[in-house]
Parts: structure tokens; sequence; C-alpha cells
């Protein structure tokens, strides 16, 4: 029994601090109107971002492999996006130790810089975006509508690594869903990458 308990803080030690739970599908976008500051200097919120059919929110860093990985379709998904009328925001969230581990602001102009970002990459003061978002990994997408409600959460698709073999492209379905005023088929998949980094309590 004692195991068993020391065992269980051990895993309660090991979860991310952060403790709201997370959004679900149908819930309003939170805290659009927080300003944000993007690589560029410019401050900016989720509602400044929305557009006509919604928002994606990609909660996203510098240094998660997973995150590396993915990075080559971030630009077509914002192409994607805005031809769909969909806004398309990133958000790095990773608040401990920030500067010392690469999530720096001059660190996220230098990274944006090397993939040619053609979208916003700002920074989640105190993680709080995340911590309203109940967003727990990097990447972690977010796909609100013209209502700005909640229509996608999840992963980007089932193949982080191998492009090519990519079999279910959850995110690109469920933009065209969007842009088309059609019902998304798969609405909720779970978010593969690296824990966000969120600062000790």
């Amino acid at each position: 029994m004692k195991q068993a308990i020391k065992y269980f803080f051990i895993f309660i030690l090991g979860l991310p601090f952060s403790f709201a739970s997370e959004l679900e599908i149908g819930a309003s976008m939170p805290m659009g109107d927080v300003k944000m500051t993007d690589i560029s200097g410019k401050k900016v919120s989720l509602n400044d971002v929305k557009m006509e059919n919604g928002l994606i929110v990609n909660f996203s860093c510098n240094s998660c492999p997973w995150v590396i990985a993915w990075q080559d379709r971030y630009n077509s998904l914002s192409e994607l996006s805005n031809k769909n009328k969909i806004g398309f925001i990133t958000i790095n969230p990773n608040t401990k130790n920030r500067a010392k581990i690469g999530e720096g602001l001059d660190d996220m102009r230098d990274f944006s810089k090397k993939y040619g970002h053609n979208f916003l990459y700002t920074v989640d003061k105190g993680a709080e975006l995340a911590t309203a978002f109940g967003a727990t990994k990097t990447p972690h997408i977010y796909l609100f509508d013209g209502k700005g409600k909640l229509v996608y959460r999840g992963a980007i698709d089932d193949n982080a690594r191998k492009p090519n073999k990519v079999k279910k492209t959850y995110l690109m379905d469920a933009i065209q869903a969007v842009g088309k005023g059609q019902t998304i088929t798969v609405a909720e998949t779970r978010a593969l990458g690296c824990g966000i980094k969120f600062a000790e309590k």
C-alpha cells in the first residue's frame, strides 16, 4: 500500500503544472481579447486574428522534436486556413526558464526566420492561454468556428515523422469542413508532442 501511494505521488509530481481541464468541443474560445507579443513586437489577441470562419490556435515551441517534425506542414496549413477564411496563430506557452531552454522571444524570431513562417508567432506570458485552454502539449491544436466555438482539438495528422506516410489529415480535413460549412467528421484526437514547460507554482 505504501509503495502504491509513493508511486501515486511520483506520478502527480510529474504532471505539468496546469490544472484547468481541456476545453470541450462546443466550448467558447477563452481569453479572446488578451494581448500577446508577436515576434515582430506587435501586440495581438486571438480576436484580432480570428477571421470570418474562425481561428486555429496552435500551441507550439522551438525545441520539441515533435514540433520540428511537423514544422514543414505549418505554412501550408496556415495558407489553407486563410483560403478558408480561418485565422491562424501559433503561441509559445513554454514558461519555465524560457530564455535558458531556447524558447525566448529572440529564439522564436530565429526559429521563425529559419522556417520562413507566414503566420503570427506569439508569447503566452505565464502560459495563461495554455492554462485556460487546458493545453498540455506542443504542438496542440484548437480550431474554432466563426462563432468562436471549439470544433476540433488535438493533433495535426497521424504521422509527424513521415509526411509521405500520413493517412489521416485531421486538421486539414477539419479546416476544409469548416470552410464549406460542413460537420467535422473527426472532432477530437490525441495531441502528440512534448509536455508544455509550465512555471512551478
